[in-house]
């Protein structure tokens, strides 16, 4: 087996997107679909929120998305979908109105994104009683 140098690490990174790889541009799309803030945007526009239960996906307006997402701030959220897009994962249309109506919605390939991260959305709700629990008896064992 032939040794590398890490200059042909890096460019084989480059190539074939080994995320284990520190200059692999694909830790920049993992550190960005790992936000709490895109996985709840991708559900929310995905019509998984509570308050749209079996909608399926569907344009929102931005006020729409902040009302479903509690706790998250004007920036973030202006962001975040700003990130989306840039990605090509969400779309952003204009409708000429007074005042102007801005819509998102999730593309083909933001759609093949929150099939992975719904799962992980999930996961969390239906875990976290487990995860308090086992948080709570680590924290008195080491008090």
């Amino acid at each position: 087996m032939a040794t590398t140098t890490a200059a042909q690490r890096r460019a084989r990174a480059k190539t074939d997107h080994d995320a284990f790889l520190a200059v692999c541009p694909s830790r920049q799309l993992l550190d960005r679909v790992a936000d709490k803030w895109v996985t709840l945007v991708l559900c929310a526009l995905a019509g998984d929120a509570a308050a749209q239960e079996g909608s399926g996906p569907r344009p929102l307006r931005y006020s729409q998305l902040a009302r479903l997402l509690a706790g998250v701030s004007q920036k973030m959220l202006t962001q975040t979908l700003r990130n989306l897009e840039r990605d090509g994962l969400v779309t952003r249309t204009v409708e000429a109105t007074v005042p102007a109506t801005v819509t998102y919605e999730l593309t083909a390939l933001g759609l093949s994104l929150h099939a992975v991260v719904r799962h992980l959305r999930e996961w969390a709700q239906e875990n976290m009683d487990a995860v308090a629990a086992h948080r709570e008896a680590h924290d008195a064992a080491t008090a």
